[in-house]
């Protein structure tokens, strides 16, 4: 069983990806659960499951749900102004082509799930590196928010998709609004619920070598960067729920399932979250618009395209299909990877095993059509 989707993982490592960790469940149970390479290249460490990784954008999904769980106690609005809870965010400015501007519409709190709020994803802008340099590099989450405020938007709030820091400033208004620090709001609501014991926005850093070791492809070939996020952890005391959390394979597929059946919200409003919320002019910056729609926090389900999910930077992966009850999680740990575009096809050969056996040559040709990608059995 699996054979197509092994033979397909096992490429990756032949592609430059120095090792991976698959596991997929269906209505509950594990079904799979398939490991390959190293997680440790210089020492020749196999990859053995337990590996603590950057999950980089993998975090996106948890930031939402967590932003979610107050949603539903009525806590505020998706339609709320965001400068109602976050004074900052009152008088934004807009780059525009004949400069700064004042921007007309203000940030709702929607605009921040849906990467509408027309924030950059630029780490090292003026204002945030004064941040870095007036807290003597701590920038604790919800204070750094008002630097970013200081910053123009890229666009008027709504007008288009773009990805950026949203989810961050997601993760301080969830401050706001809970009252908690985003770390530990997360941690007793969502990682202490399912036993995820090896996930955290705020690793101390005397901890920091309990993380599996982090490469970059470079020049054709794995360069270890060391074990810290890269670029998106803005301070010490900064908790990015965009790209802040560490966590395991075992742990994430744990947050997958209870995504999935509703111990972490209602079912009424995961499928809120999962519905493509994008109107036609911000499909038209929207990644994925062929293939997937866009909801609250993660790519939707579209056509005969029957997964949610999201990817991290270091290659991670993730796609759950509620109508089905499947749950697959990617663990890997490589910035810039050379398998980064194909890996969306991991969910279509689970679908093709379980549902649809016909579909492998459809799956195989679109990879060497695409990616040149050419595998053999």
């Amino acid at each position: 069983m699996f054979e197509h989707l092994k033979l397909f993982c096992d490429s990756f490592l032949e592609a430059g990806l120095p090792g991976f960790d698959i596991a997929v469940y269906r209505k509950g149970e594990s079904i799979l659960r398939y490991i390959g390479g190293y997680s440790d290249l210089e020492n020749r460490i196999k990859m053995n499951g337990k590996e603590r990784y950057n999950i980089y954008s993998c975090s996106k999904p948890i930031t939402c749900t967590a932003a979610l769980k107050l949603y539903e106690k009525g806590m505020f609005s998706l339609e709320d102004k965001l400068s109602d809870y976050m004074p900052e965010f009152s008088d934004m400015t807009v780059k525009t082509e004949n400069g700064i501007v004042k921007a007309q519409n203000p940030i709702l709190i929607k605009h921040l799930f849906e990467m509408t709020a027309g924030f950059s994803y630029n780490t090292a802008s003026p204002e945030l590196l004064r941040c870095r340099e007036e807290t003597g590099g701590k920038c604790q989450t919800r204070e750094t928010m008002k630097y970013l405020a200081k910053e123009p938007l890229l666009f008027e709030p709504g007008d288009r998709w773009e990805y950026s820091l949203c989810h961050d400033v997601l993760a301080a208004f969830v401050e706001v609004v809970s009252g908690e620090k985003f770390e530990d709001y997360v941690k007793k609501n969502i990682f202490d619920v399912l036993g995820m014991q090896n996930s955290t926005f705020m690793l101390p850093e005397e901890q920091i070598e309990t993380i599996s070791p982090q490469y970059k492809f470079e020049n054709g070939k794995a360069v270890n960067v060391g074990k810290h996020i890269v670029a998106y952890k803005i301070g010490s005391e900064y908790a990015s729920g965009g790209a802040g959390c560490i966590s395991t394979a075992d742990d994430y597929i744990r947050f997958l399932e209870g995504l999935r059946t509703g111990k972490l919200i209602k079912p009424d409003t995961l499928k809120r979250m999962i519905t493509d919320r994008l109107t036609e002019s911000q499909k038209r910056t929207y990644w994925l618009n062929g293939t997937h729609g866009y909801g609250l926090g993660v790519r939707t389900p579209k056509g005969d395209i029957h997964d949610f999910g999201w990817g991290g930077a270091a290659n991670a992966y993730l796609a759950v299909d509620a109508e089905n009850e499947i749950s697959v999680y990617l663990g890997a740990h490589m910035l810039f990877s050379p398998t980064q575009g194909i890996r969306n096809m991991i969910f279509r050969y689970v679908y093709a095993e379980l549902f649809d056996n016909s579909a492998f040559e459809t799956i195989e040709k679109k990879l060497k059509e695409l990616f040149n990608y050419n595998l053999t059995y």
